[in-house]
């Protein structure tokens, strides 16, 4: 189900500006929520006071992210209302009961992960992604396609002042997601690694492997994608609309990583005789069809690149440490998300035509602005 293009305004309120005001100085704020499966309506709620280990945030801007219509499509158990979005960007406005390491007026970040408890038996070994007790933002809790949010402590990201807000919002997300899974790896400087899908989550992944020092090499549906993939940083651009692409991967001598960011299963599978003995795919991307991978190509791959095992993976996200390295990477080596704005009005919108594939390459709600 696609969602309403258009949304219901809130109630008419006295004295109501046809302009975002500052929530903290309104005592209520406006958010775009999820009100069924695929429907959004606006809505003016009341601030709430943030609760202990919580902060009260002014979003200043929030990625539209595909991750979002586990929310508004219903994908996880959602309580309806909710206020969608997870690559949120903005200042604590107030502080909760029992938070000494954050200060009012700090710009902070917030993911995907809502925020882990640090006292389950994930959390006791160290595997805070994989906290029991951690929601997702946005699903469970209210997220960023709004003016005001409440955050858990656990789950906030330091900002570096050299990104704003705009330029910062998809990388905690998209961002995280593919540095994580590239610097995880098994794939080592040199070693040549493949791309596959040159969108949202894609463009940003080739920046980040050519920056690492990989020898990267895109796989994109069409030539003025797999020009862009260039452009980018790939040296080289395989069509597969055009080109067989697990027969260009071979003919390159093999791939150490598939790293998979667009979602069909098909494509992907149709890559794993590609890999080198010991290589591997993740995947990103998700379609909800099984991979079409027998324990033969896993156990002896493909000969004509040598015998030898090969894997295939997932990965999630990374903690608030990995945001906040994704960060410093990306302002170290100059890696951005190719974005456009839109006000938080337009978030159904920008919803749709994220969903409909319509974006270049991330949408950010502009709510500050």
């Amino acid at each position: 189900m696609t969602p309403e293009t258009e949304i219901t305004p809130p109630p008419a309120t006295p004295n109501a500006s046809t302009t975002l005001a500052d929530p903290a100085s309104t005592g209520t704020y406006r958010a775009v929520q999820a009100v069924e499966r695929g429907r959004f309506a606006l809505a003016e709620l009341p601030l709430r006071t943030p609760g202990r280990d919580e902060v009260r945030i002014t979003v200043e801007a929030c990625g539209v992210c595909h991750s979002d219509s586990a929310t508004v499509e219903a994908a996880f158990p959602v309580a309806f209302p909710r206020v969608p979005g997870h690559e949120v960007v903005g200042r604590i406005d107030a502080i909760g009961e029992g938070v000494t390491d954050w200060t009012v007026g700090q710009r902070v970040g917030v993911g995907f992960l809502a925020g882990h408890c640090g006292h389950c038996v994930n959390c006791r070994r160290g595997d805070f992604v994989a906290c029991l007790n951690q929601g997702a933002t946005g699903v469970h809790t209210d997220g960023g396609y709004a003016e005001s949010m409440i955050a858990r402590t656990s789950g906030l990201v330091r900002m570096p002042d050299e990104l704003d807000a705009v330029a910062a919002a998809p990388l905690l997300c998209a961002g995280l997601t593919t540095f994580q899974a590239l610097r995880e790896s098994k794939a080592r400087a040199g070693d040549r690694v493949a791309i596959l899908g040159i969108g949202g989550l894609g463009h940003l992944a080739v920046q980040y492997a050519r920056k690492m020092g990989f020898h990267v090499v895109a796989i994109a549906r069409g030539a003025e994608r797999a020009a862009a993939a260039r452009e980018l940083g790939a040296h080289v651009a395989i069509d597969s609309t055009a080109q067989d692409a697990g027969a260009e991967l071979q003919r390159l001598g093999g791939v150490r990583l598939v790293l998979a960011t667009a979602g069909s299963s098909e494509a992907m599978s149709a890559l794993v005789p590609g890999l080198l003995p010991g290589g591997e795919l993740i995947s990103l991307g998700i379609d909800g069809t099984p991979l079409t991978v027998t324990p033969l190509d896993l156990i002896f791959g493909n000969s004509a690149l040598g015998w030898g095992t090969r894997s295939a993976t997932g990965m999630l996200t990374g903690t608030v440490a990995d945001n906040e390295d994704t960060l410093a990477f990306s302002v170290l080596q100059g890696i951005g998300a190719r974005v456009e704005t839109v006000p938080l009005e337009q978030a159904p919108q920008a919803y749709a035509r994220m969903l409909a594939g319509g974006a270049r390459y991330r949408i950010v709600l502009d709510v500050a602005a």
